[in-house]
């Protein structure tokens, strides 16, 4: 995955993990029976072996595991290995080998016994249902490369070797905790970093996005797992307990935010939407198809009347949030935005891309569009060294903090777009960047694996370390 002309995914960074992405462990593919083809092309089709791992797997992930995974095991049902899914949950087996009819999952899913599956979602097609049936009646094996049977069990910590690349980072409203993103988990560590406080682990490979909800209650971290499925996973922040996962078509997900209230988390799609889903029930509220290409980034209004959006089509695109509908551009396309911040205070927006410079908007226009102007515009900042990757506000919205492909973070005043200091001394690009709710520190993270909080105002580094833990023969080689 590129984002800004940045490979956010080119460095191993756990133990067991597969080397190549480009190789068929990480591609879904689901094979398609088409309707109207001639009756001998029918007949050779349902003579083909169905794939466990090229085509059941996939759906499972996709459609299922949200709810039958670890954190969650509703019913007692795991979907995350096919040794799970054959040992079935509460209600028994979920397949017979060779007997379809007798297949516990088949009847779930075709709505023959209730609830329906997936429990909530949209139910499996019909040439999906005839998958598993042909599957089951073949003898239901596990045809799962040993090249691609994963080290990692889903719902157990990973071991790290190395430090992982940090794609997000997140403060609690209270300040007292820091969520920081890692391979199948988010770890929590106490906001000064001195301490390791939980490991909240899922079945998504890449957490791209983290977000603390208004009231601190809860903890929104999205991402997925590339070409497969994205996944929205809603966590309590004080009994680390997995409330709800929500799955979203077959690729990762980025830049949640919610709503002033809460009530609502919003984030883009790969898929070139964006989408609204209630945080108390996951049921998608809705799904706007204004943008072009994918979604990097997402904001409410003071009032979460509105939304801004910003992706790879370079534009940034407000929306009414009750009817969906589109409204305006705010700016003049120039690059790819890969990053959005809302003023704390007001409804401004801060936006960032491959063209190096952070541009302050309005998200109204304060008269009517002339030609050739940008009314919206309110400020733009100095041009970065690299592509920009994260924006972030103070608390209190006097100060702004650009980190990108370069590792410098730089701090300027919002009013005047005066440089007030330089954060530095990564190794590698900086995928995120946010204030400490206090305002007096910023935090960083990105390439090379490393947590950096940083004095606001002075530059000075305060603490520098690796937010996971790592195997003690790993720390020794240090």
């Amino acid at each position: 995955m590129r984002r800004g002309g940045v490979d956010l995914l080119s460095r191993p960074n756990f133990s067991g993990a597969p080397a190549l992405l480009g190789t068929t462990f990480w591609i879904a593919g689901v094979l398609c029976l088409g309707t109207g083809a001639a009756a001998p092309q029918d007949a050779r089709a349902d003579q083909e072996v169905i794939s466990y791992f090229r085509q059941i797997r996939p759906i499972l992930q996709r459609q299922c595991q949200g709810c039958h995974q670890p954190a969650s095991k509703q019913g007692e049902l795991l979907l995350t290995s096919y040794e799970a899914f054959k040992g079935g949950g509460r209600s028994g087996p979920a397949f017979v080998a060779g007997q379809p009819e007798k297949s516990l999952v088949l009847a779930y899913l075709k709505g023959e016994k209730e609830p329906r599956m997936p429990f909530g979602g949209e139910p499996l097609s019909g040439e999906q249902i005839h998958l598993f049936q042909r599957w089951i009646a073949a003898g239901a094996t596990d045809d799962t490369p040993e090249a691609a049977r994963e080290k990692l069990e889903a719902g157990k910590a990973a071991v790290y070797q190395v430090a992982p690349l940090i794609t997000a980072v997140a403060y609690s409203s209270d300040g007292s905790l820091l969520a920081v993103s890692g391979y199948r988990e988010v770890v929590l560590q106490k906001s000064d970093g001195s301490g390791l406080v939980a490991r909240l682990v899922g079945v998504s490979d890449r957490i791209l996005s983290l977000a603390f909800s208004p009231d601190g209650k809860l903890l929104a971290a999205v991402g997925g797992t590339p070409a497969r499925f994205g996944e929205v996973q809603i966590w309590d922040v004080v009994t680390h307990e997995l409330k709800r996962s929500v799955t979203v078509g077959t690729d990762t997900l980025f830049g949640a935010s919610f709503s002033p209230d809460g009530s609502k988390l919003a984030f883009g799609c790969a898929d070139n939407t964006v989408r609204l889903i209630a945080v108390d029930s996951g049921k998608e509220l809705l799904k706007m198809t204004h943008h072009d290409n994918w979604v990097f980034g997402t904001a409410f209004s003071i009032d979460g009347k509105r939304l801004v959006s910003v992706g790879r089509d370079r534009a940034v695109k407000l929306a009414e949030v009750d009817s969906g509908s589109f409204l305006e551009n705010l700016n003049t396309l120039r690059g790819e935005l890969d990053c959005i911040a809302r003023h704390p205070r007001k409804d401004w927006v801060l936006v960032g891309g491959e063209d190096r410079i952070a541009y302050l908007y309005a998200m109204y226009r304060p008269r009517a569009l002339r030609v050739g102007e940008e009314s919206t515009l309110i400020r733009q900042f100095d041009q970065q060294e690299g592509s920009i990757l994260s924006v972030a506000f103070r608390p209190d919205g006097q100060r702004v903090a650009v980190g990108g492909a370069v590792g410098e973070v730089n701090i300027y005043d919002t009013e005047s777009g005066q440089k007030i200091t330089a954060l530095s001394g990564h190794e590698g690009g900086i995928y995120t960047v946010r204030f400490h709710p206090k305002g007096d520190q910023v935090v960083t993270g990105g390439f090379d694996g490393t947590l950096r909080i940083y004095e606001a105002e002075t530059g000075k580094l305060v603490r520098s370390f690796i937010p996971v833990p790592l195997e003690k023969s790993a720390v020794s080689m240090k």
